[in-house]
C-alpha cells in the first residue's frame, strides 16, 4: 500500500457519524445495487463499468450523474467508492487494488436493502470508533481509508494533482497531454498550437502492430466544469476526414450526454478521459507523481503459528 502522513484521525470518524443522518443514505442506496451490478456483469467490472451499470439499473437521471462534489470529481462515483468500502469490509467484495472491483462467494448470493446496509455501516463505524479509542496499531490504516472512503483520503494528493493541473496554462497542458500519450505508446504527437482549428489540439499515431496503425487527433479541456455533448459533436466534426479516432482529455468530467455521444452507433469513436483518469494515468505511468510504499502486519497471516 501507499505510504501517506498522519490525519487527524479523530476528526475525520466525527465528521463521519455527524454525517451519517443527512450524507450516509447517499451512499447506502449503493450498497444493494452495487452488489447487483456486479452479478449483472459476470461477478466482476472495472469501477466505470460499475457505475454505469448502477446508474441504469437504478434508472439515475442525467442531474445525478452529472452532478460533482467540490474538489470537481463525479459524485455518483464517489459515492459508490464509498459503499464498495464497506462491502469489501463485509466481506462481500474482493479487497484487490488492481482496478478490478469482483464478488467473494458470500457476495454472490447477498442481496441488500438499504435497512440492512445501514445496519453494515453503524457497525463498522462502531468498529472504526473503537479501534481508535483502544489505540490498536492497525487502527491508523483502517482510519485513513474510512477517511478515503469519505471523499477526505490522507494527504489527499489526488486532488492537490488535479488543482496543480488545473492551474496549468493551457499551452502546458496541451504539452502535458503530449508527454501522457507518447508515455502510453502513441509516436509521433504532435501539439498544433493553433487557434481556430476546430478544437484540434494535437494528434499523434497509436501502432497497433507491424501492420496496423490509427492516426488519433486530440482535444484539451483544461477546466472543472463538465464537458457536454455538443462539445464532444463538434470535436468530431473537425476530426471529419482527419483521423480514425479521437481523444479528448479534461480535468473536469463529463455529462452522461457527452459520453452518449462519444460512442454513438456510425460515426468515428472519441476515448474521454475525465479528471480522475488522467490521474489514474499519471499513477500508473509514474509521471508528476512518486509513490512511497510500506508495510503494515498482516495479524491473519500469523493465527495458525501462535496455534501449538
Amino acid at each position: 500500500m501507499r505510504h501517506y502522513p498522519l490525519i487527524a484521525q479523530a476528526a475525520h470518524l466525527n465528521d463521519m457519524a455527524k454525517a451519517k443522518n443527512n450524507e450516509g443514505t447517499k451512499f447506502l442506496r449503493y450498497f444493494g445495487p452495487l452488489l447487483d451490478a456486479l452479478r449483472k456483469l459476470g461477478g466482476s467490472g472495472r469501477p466505470d463499468e460499475v457505475v454505469e451499470q448502477i446508474a441504469a439499473d437504478m434508472n439515475l437521471s442525467d442531474d445525478e450523474q452529472n452532478d460533482v462534489v467540490p474538489s470537481g470529481s463525479s459524485r455518483l462515483k464517489t459515492n459508490v467508492a464509498w459503499a464498495r468500502f464497506y462491502l469489501v469490509r463485509e466481506g462481500l467484495l474482493d479487497s484487490s487494488k488492481r482496478g478490478i472491483w469482483s464478488l467473494t462467494e458470500k457476495g454472490r448470493t447477498t442481496s441488500l436493502t438499504v435497512e440492512q446496509a445501514g445496519e453494515i455501516f453503524a457497525r463498522w463505524v462502531k468498529v472504526f470508533d473503537e479501534q481508535r479509542k483502544s489505540k490498536n496499531p492497525q487502527a491508523e490504516p483502517i482510519a485513513e481509508q474510512v477517511a478515503e472512503a469519505n471523499g477526505a483520503a490522507p494527504n489527499n494528493y489526488r486532488e492537490e494533482a488535479l488543482k496543480v493541473l488545473l492551474s496549468l496554462p493551457p499551452a502546458g497542458f496541451e504539452r502535458l497531454a503530449q508527454r501522457i500519450l507518447r508515455e502510453a505508446g502513441f509516436t509521433q504527437v504532435t501539439v498544433t498550437g493553433q487557434s481556430g482549428d476546430g478544437g484540434i489540439d494535437g494528434f499523434g499515431t497509436l501502432q497497433i502492430n507491424h501492420l496496423v496503425s490509427f492516426k488519433v487527433l486530440f482535444q484539451c479541456k483544461r477546466y472543472a466544469k463538465s464537458v457536454s455533448s455538443p462539445e464532444v459533436r463538434d470535436f468530431r466534426g473537425a476530426m471529419a476526414g482527419r483521423a480514425d479516432k479521437g481523444i479528448v482529455i479534461t480535468t473536469g468530467t463529463f455529462t452522461a450526454e457527452a459520453k452518449k455521444e462519444a460512442s454513438r452507433d456510425g460515426v468515428p469513436p472519441i476515448e474521454l478521459i475525465d479528471g480522475e483518469k488522467l490521474i489514474d494515468m499519471l499513477e500508473n505511468l509514474e509521471i508528476g507523481l512518486r509513490p512511497m510504499t510500506t508495510y503494515e502486519v498482516d495479524h491473519g497471516f500469523f493465527t495458525e503459528f501462535r496455534q501449538v
